[in-house]
């Protein structure tokens, strides 16, 4: 995981609707990339439409969101339609981009331990370094602090 003002390293991904997407052509403009464990359950839906609902704002201030989780590009292009999402979902089966950024952690579930992706955002400048992040993020109120943090434009 690079740290804050290091470059990120060159990752790509499939979305839900089958694209690829490549952190390299989204340079210029700020990035918002936030990892959650699993689509359509309440507290991953909950931040999905609470990112979604602040899309514009994101806009206005030349920032893009994408979604990242374990979920295949099939769960991503049901989920991203029911919830009318505005921003790409990348299937990160392989864990590729959750390696890069450090979201995999044991954690333990109606005491069942497991490894599992940790609730995290991450905040990329223009030039595509690393300019906040967020970890163990708790939903309530989490796309508004994220989109503060990005400058007015």
């Amino acid at each position: 995981m690079p740290d804050i003002g290091k470059k990120l390293p060159p990752l790509k991904g499939l979305t839900g609707d089958g694209s690829e997407l490549k952190l390299a052509s989204l340079k210029g403009q700020w990035l918002v990339v936030y990892f959650y464990p699993k689509d359509s359950t309440p507290g991953c839906t909950t931040e999905a439409k609470d990112f979604r609902d602040l899309y514009p704002a994101f806009r206005k201030r030349h920032a893009q969101i994408i979604g990242v989780s374990r979920d295949s590009q099939k769960s991503h292009a049901n989920f991203a339609s029911k919830q009318e999402l505005p921003f790409p979902l990348v299937s990160d089966a392989d864990e590729t981009w959750c390696r890069a950024f450090d979201v995999i952690h044991e954690k333990v579930l109606y005491g069942k331990r497991f490894m599992g992706i940790v609730r995290s955002t991450f905040l990329i400048d223009p030039e595509g370094r690393l300019a906040a992040e967020w970890r163990g993020v708790k939903v309530s109120g989490h796309a508004q602090a994220v989109l503060d943090a990005i400058p007015a434009a």
